[in-house]
């Protein structure tokens, strides 16, 4: 509650952080991601994009920023940074790229400042500037209540306005302090995971992973903000990819709204998902959201039961059940 009506702050250091450089780095990124990833400006993120494995599924979500220096750096999920490190240096060797892959994660902490007040905590760190950082903007080697980061950026993932900050563990450990002290709540991962379900966003090994078996296609994550660009050739996972596209989708990402009788009912991971007494798809990830004060959750469901006002039933391994409605993403309209 505190991210999404005045601010709060993470330690979100669990994440990877990786550096990429050599002449062909922007020619790699573009081959392994599904947008062109090399027509980001200079100082900006290049908003999400997705790495795909041979079967069009998902190997990570990421945005990448573009250094001047012709550098590019990236925040891979924690679970995917290894896999992430191999599987860009394997397309490297089999394009023939030169390219060289840094992990900074060791390197750095690193902080999420969140929600509609973060700017205001940014001002009481001595940076005035950081308002006017536009979206997915960011500055280096700026200084933070004192302490030198590395990197700042206009950039989340609660669906709120606010600024991630990557320095070495001590500077962060004086930001993080000096965020608390100008009003900022210290705030964790449940909390995060609770915010990102709200807006819709999707996490690996719940929304999303390698497993043809397990996970649908890569369309079925309805992914949106221009993750994935058709107008783009020649990328890893692309024939499968347009097959899926051609073929047509048997599952397809939706969210789950309870309803107001089974307000407490949350769906959780693995739970069914009914039509009448027919099974139509299972859920993914779910919270209680305290901002709408009930369970909410995402679901892969059959596209023919895909009808977004629907009621289902969700039943939980023990065979409780809770009636909720389809609904579209974010679950906050803001």
């Amino acid at each position: 509650m505190a991210v999404r009506q005045s601010a709060g702050i993470f330690d979100i250091s669990h994440m990877g952080r990786l550096r990429l450089r050599g002449p062909d780095t922007a020619q790699l990124l573009d081959y392994a991601f599904t947008k062109v990833v090399s027509a980001t400006k200079e100082g900006f993120m290049s908003g999400p994009t997705l790495a795909l494995n041979e079967h069009a599924r998902v190997i990570d979500d990421e945005m990448w920023y573009r250094l001047p220096s012709g550098e590019w750096l990236a925040v891979p999920n924690a679970a995917a940074r290894e896999r992430m490190k191999s599987h860009l240096s394997w397309l490297a060797d089999l394009k023939g790229l030169k390219v060289e892959i840094e992990d900074l994660t060791e390197a750095f902490s690193m902080l999420a400042l969140q929600g509609p007040k973060a700017v205001e905590v940014m001002r009481a760190l001595g940076a005035d500037w950081a308002a006017s950082l536009r979206p997915l903007e960011f500055r280096l080697n700026v200084t933070l209540a004192g302490a030198k980061a590395f990197l700042v950026s206009r950039s989340g993932w609660t669906g709120e306005d606010g600024f991630e900050v990557w320095a070495e563990h001590a500077d962060a450990e004086k930001v993080l302090r000096a965020a608390i002290a100008a009003g900022a709540k210290p705030a964790g991962i449940a909390a995060r995971d609770t915010l990102r379900i709200e807006m819709g966003f999707v996490l690996g090994g719940n929304e999303y992973g390698e497993d043809p078996v397990k996970y649908p296609c890569a369309l079925s994550l309805r992914y949106g903000m221009g993750a994935i660009d058709w107008s783009k050739r020649s990328f890893y996972g692309e024939e499968a990819l347009r097959a899926c596209r051609r073929e047509g989708l048997r599952w397809v990402r939706v969210g789950i709204e309870m309803k107001k009788s089974h307000a407490r009912f949350v769906p959780r991971g693995g739970y069914k998902v009914l039509v009448d007494d027919v099974e139509v798809g299972w859920v993914t990830s779910g919270t209680f959201s305290p901002v709408l004060g009930r369970g909410i959750g995402q679901a892969y469901v059959d596209t023919r039961y895909a009808i977004f006002g629907e009621t289902v039933t969700v039943v939980d391994e023990r065979g409780r059940a809770g009636e909720g409605k389809l609904v579209d993403f974010p679950f906050i309209k803001k």
